[in-house]
This record gives C-alpha cells, structure tokens and sequence, in this order.
C-alpha cells in the first residue's frame, strides 16, 4: 500500500468561531467544507495559550512541563535536542517533510525535521502591512510616541488594514502560492507538507474585499466584556499585544466602537486565511492528492475579543484554550464530530 501524504496546517490565534462550530455571522466556507468531509474536535485545547509552548508541545508530543518551553524566546531543539519530533518521525520513515510560513515559533527551530529549509515569505507578518508610504509614516510616528512611552515594541503601526490589493500582496497568499508549486513538485512522492498562517494574528491585515463580506453594523461584541466573578489580578492580563499598535488606549478598556473595527479586523482575517486554505485544498483535489493525503487544521489557541473586558490570549480562560482541530483522511466517514476531550499533544 502507498505511503498516505500528509497536509498538516496550522493557523495562529484562530478561535473556534467557523461556521463548522455554530457561527454564523463568520465566513468561513471552505474550513467549514473541510469539516463536513471528516471530523470536527469540538473539545480540543492547546497546553499553554502561547504561541511557542502549544506549537512546541504538538510537534514534540510533550507538554510545556516537560519542554520547559513556557515562553516565545525559547526554541524547542535548544531544550530538546534529542527528541524525535513530529516532522522528524515523517522523514525518518521515508517521507519528503516540507515547512511552510509559520509552523514553530522560530523558523530555523527543528532543522533536523525538515528535508529543506523551512519556507516563510516575508510579507506583513511583523505588522507593517502593505508598506505604502502612509504606512510607513504612520510606523515611524508609532514608533517616536512608543519609545517616548519606554516601550520596547517598535515598527508595529496600525492594528488593522484593509488595502485593495490581491490576496497574495500578503504573506499567506504569498505562503500558499509556495504551497502550491511544492504540492506540484511533490505530487509523485510521500509528503508531510506543514502548511503555517499567519492570519487572524494581529495586525489585523487582510485585502479589501474580505472586509466588505461584513457590514461595521453585523459585527457583534462581546456579550460578557467583564471579568469572571472572583477572578483575582493574576488571571487577567493587561493586553498589552494589542496596546503596542498604533491608535490603541494604553490603558483601560477599548471603547465599543473601536472594538467592533478590531472584531470586523478578526473576522476579515478569518476570512481572508480561510480563502488560502481553499486555494490549498482545491489545488490538492486538482493533483488528485486529495486521495491519499490526510489534511490536519488546527488553531495553536483561542482569543479574546473583548470577553472578560480583555483582549488576545496568554490566559486559562476557556476562550483562550479551546481551538478548532479538523482532520479529514480517504476513506474516513464524512460530517462528524466529537465532544470528547482533545489536548494539543
């Protein structure tokens, strides 16, 4: 029997909120489609909602008290260097094992995993969006008031951007127009291709048009944006992700109307990401791979929209550990789902 390939994606700051999770003001068409064909985790959650330590834990098969990874400095071969990690299984078995945008935390972690160079294009990962000129001044002006405030987040400029420019303008169209030349070069051999997005993390950058699938008015906010009853100050976080873009309260709340572009910002992004996933799956079908590869979609952790008054993650609040895991394989029985309890691992 031939090897099955293996289509591995990985989508940073993605909260289940897909209509393959009941919500419907989200468009989410293609994850949805993705869930629908195979089995949607409805319990699943990452160890630790930190970007480093959850992807850590999945691709090593250890939790973060085992990885000492609790953080985003730390790379996992600089504390595990011996462990076989998940990539690293794949290639020791034969297969082709290809990292594409953000898989790690670290992009040059893991080299030993991969049978190439991890592949991450350079487009607004860092938050400077489109880089018009506007822009560019709007980043530097950011820049002189947050050094002003003895800030150490620099060249972060606005939160959200909404450019009329075609999808790969930004880093995951770029990333998945990579994805799809090596889906090409590899169609005649075992893979296990990690494809990494950016989007929805911040800044909320995403072409034009995946704004205007949402009227500002449609958008909700948070129904419960107070904090949990008896939660104490170490269960909170001030948010300050968030506080280091461009026109953000450094202190306080974020007034409703602000929230509700930060929330249409998300919801584009989701939006805009899940349009690249369907370039990716279209293209696989096209190959006639999609007969032979398993697909895995998983979020690394949940985000806060303004629930418990408070914004992005770094939480053990339910929202910030649940996220979506769809896996879908040849043969597999199509439209179910799960309540069991899943964990990043």
């Amino acid at each position: 029997m031939a090897k099955m390939n293996v289509l591995f994606i990985a989508v940073d700051d993605l909260r289940p909120e897909l209509g393959c999770y009941g919500v419907d003001w989200v468009h989410s068409p293609n994850i949805d489609a993705l869930g629908e064909s195979g089995m949607v985790f409805e319990r699943a959650y990452c160890q630790q909602s930190v970007c480093a330590p959850s992807r850590a834990s999945v691709l090593s098969g250890c939790r973060p008290d085992t990885t000492t990874i609790f953080d985003l400095q730390t790379p996992l071969r600089s504390v595990m260097p011996d462990v076989v990690s998940l990539p690293q299984h794949f290639k020791n078995n034969g297969y082709e094992t290809v990292s594409i945008g953000k898989i790690y935390h670290h992009r040059d972690d893991d080299l030993q995993g991969w049978t190439g160079t991890p592949i991450q294009n350079r487009g607004d990962w860092m938050g400077r969006g489109y880089l018009t000129d506007e822009a560019m001044e709007v980043i530097a002006r950011t820049d002189a008031q947050l050094q002003q405030e003895g800030s150490t987040r620099r060249g972060l400029g606005p939160a959200f951007e909404a450019a009329d420019v075609p999808d790969s303008a930004y880093q995951d169209g770029m990333d998945v127009d990579t994805a799809i030349g090596e889906l090409n070069r590899l169609k005649h051999q075992p893979f296990f291709m990690a494809q990494g997005f950016h989007k929805p993390h911040l800044p909320f950058n995403a072409p034009q048009k995946y704004w205007d699938l949402y009227t500002p008015e449609s958008v909700p906010l948070a129904e419960n944006p107070y904090a949990p009853e008896g939660s104490t100050e170490f269960s909170l976080t001030s948010f300050g992700e968030l506080r280091g873009y461009f026109g953000m309260p450094q202190e306080g709340p974020v007034p409703d109307e602000l929230a509700r572009k930060l929330v249409h910002g998300y919801a584009a992004c989701v939006s805009y990401m899940d349009a690249q996933v369907g370039r990716v799956l279209a293209e696989l079908e096209r190959l006639g791979l999609d007969k032979n590869t398993v697909v895995v979609l998983w979020g690394d952790h949940g985000w806060k929209l303004g629930e418990h008054g408070s914004w992005c993650k770094h939480t053990n609040f339910e929202i910030d550990a649940h996220a979506p895991m769809l896996i879908r394989a040849p043969e597999m029985k199509a439209g179910q789902r799960t309540a069991a309890l899943s964990e990043f691992v």
